[in-house]
């Protein structure tokens, strides 16, 4: 008689396992980009306060140092806008990617429970028939005793 595979449900909590570390590295980057995200907004809010401020000191008379020290801080405060936005568009590439990563996990770890369901109606199948055949060798015996009695 036919006997269910071991392989089966191992493969199904290996495939489970690595749809859970996906999804894990999935919120971890979802919230490195919400966290990327929210420090673009303060630079750029920074930026923006800053030249009003620039603006503002321009109708007043500011000292030339103090001028030229607000355009660099406004030079600097540009060029993390930009980093921040590079790291950001990759951190969005990372999302992408996981997320198809993570809609292939979940077709692999769908597979995997419907070869291990196959094999356990296969399994059924066969001790259906073997206790079918018992029963058919029974009546058989049953029947030939009857009419030697």
């Amino acid at each position: 008689m036919r006997q269910a595979r071991a392989c089966w449900p191992v493969l199904v909590k290996k495939a489970n396992d690595e749809v859970i570390q996906l999804q894990t590295e999935l919120g971890q980057a979802l919230a490195r980009v919400d966290q990327l995200q929210a420090s673009h907004q303060r630079l750029c809010n920074m930026y923006d306060e800053y030249r009003l401020k620039e603006q503002h000191s321009q109708t007043e008379a500011l000292g030339m140092q103090t001028s030229v020290n607000q355009r660099q801080f406004m030079v600097q405060l540009l060029n993390l806008q930009q980093r921040v936005a590079l790291d950001l568009s990759k951190a969005q590439s990372t999302v992408a990617e996981l997320r198809k990563k993570r809609i292939l996990a979940d077709i692999e770890l769908q597979k995997m429970q419907a070869l291990e369901e196959q094999d356990q109606q296969a399994v059924r199948r066969d001790q259906q028939k073997h206790e079918q055949r018992q029963l058919d060798e029974i009546g058989v015996r049953q029947f030939n005793l009857r009419l030697q009695s």
